[in-house]
């Protein structure tokens, strides 16, 4: 029989049902209190301490009056359950508890070449959080793309394109995922790019991934394609390129075509566009082989645990409020390719929640 109201509920399900509410309503508290810990910089705080540091040492290091240092305990207490520190004995008898950073803290050092702050400024900026107050609006309305539309009167590609500030933001948050991104793909699988000769990164943003891959591949030529107000007034070396230009009208000869985060920004009517044209951009004249390779979310990738799966259904949610995309299922992606035109593709669950996919003419 369905459950009509908590009456049928025996008191240990009427109880739990609470604490599962309670759970979701303040799951916010998880990321507003690290956006709070990075604010006081105190991952950099305790790394500088070069070992594990007392929570009175912390306390006296924080840009904070003595009047609110009670709270700092609380903050920590629950910045530890979530895995960002830890406690740790340090070997001093001197009865206070010690703090150490974890391997998801060390991603969060401000001045660390794999540092993810940038990612988490952006996507905790007013900015971008605001649409999320109006989704129920926005999904009731006919006249708006996205919340995003709704609540400032633009699309997020335009108001980036005409806001400093956001497209400020928004760079150093791809640059950041990029650093990072290339880091693995030329530590772990270098291999895939063996015997290019050319390659074009398309919505490559200011080229961090195609400055790495030009660096470790001399002899290959690299292109970033990206809009005018990205890429303007950057400069190339011997074997980079910039092309401020729409992946949607053109995209240049190449033996490789990149979207890196790209496509899941875009409907299928999109990506299908921008396919297209990287079929014609790797099978030009007198040309034989060449692959697209997509680094997006599979979502039906094998061997993911639940809170894998739960950080992969974020984030296709976190794009309903800006953009037309969505994270795609393995079917979703092969009737995207052979839609295209494509006849073949290869899925290697390379980068954490995200996979390698090489698309083949």
């Amino acid at each position: 029989m369905a459950l009509q109201n908590g009456d049928q509920l025996s008191t240990e399900q009427l109880l739990h049902a609470q604490a599962h509410v309670w759970n979701h309503l303040f799951s916010f508290i998880s990321s507003m209190s690290l956006k709070c810990a990075l604010e006081l910089g105190i991952p950099d705080i305790i790394h500088n301490h070069a070992k594990p540091i007392t929570l009175s040492e912390l306390v006296h290091a924080l840009p904070i009056p003595a009047g609110k240092s009670h709270f700092v305990y609380r903050l920590m207490r629950i910045l530890i359950h979530s895995e960002f520190f830890v406690r740790v004995a340090d070997g001093d008898d001197d009865g206070e508890e010690h703090y150490w950073l974890t391997p998801a803290s060390l991603l969060l050092l401000r001045n660390s070449p794999l540092s993810m702050t940038p990612f988490f400024q952006l996507m905790l900026d007013p900015v971008m959080m605001k649409p999320f107050d109006h989704i129920s609006e926005w999904l009731g309305s006919e006249k708006h793309s996205s919340a995003f539309e709704l609540v400032h009167g633009r699309s997020l590609f335009e108001y980036v394109g005409q806001e400093a500030g956001l497209n400020k933001l928004l760079n150093q948050a791809t640059s950041s995922d990029s650093r990072l991104f290339t880091h693995v793909l030329l530590r772990d699988y270098k291999q895939v790019l063996e015997g290019i000769t050319s390659l074009v990164d398309v919505g490559g943003g200011t080229g961090t991934t195609a400055e790495a891959i030009a660096e470790a591949f001399p002899d290959m030529k690299c292109f970033v394609l990206d809009l005018p107000h990205v890429v303007g007034g950057l400069k190339g070396t011997n074997n980079l390129t910039y092309i401020a230009g729409d992946m949607f009208e053109a995209i240049p000869s190449v033996d490789a075509v990149l979207f890196k985060w790209v496509m899941h920004d875009w409907d299928d009517e999109s990506c299908l566009k921008m396919l297209k044209k990287s079929k014609e951009a790797i099978g030009g004249k007198d040309k034989t082989g060449g692959k697209v390779m997509i680094v997006d979310m599979v979502l039906d990738v094998n061997g993911r645990d639940n809170k894998e799966m739960e950080t992969c259904f974020f984030f296709d949610i976190a794009l309903m409020p800006y953009l037309t995309g969505r994270e795609r299922t393995e079917k979703e992606w092969a009737k995207l390719f052979f839609d295209a035109g494509f006849t073949n593709y290869k899925i290697t669950p390379a980068f954490g929640l995200r996979s390698l996919i090489e698309v083949y003419p």
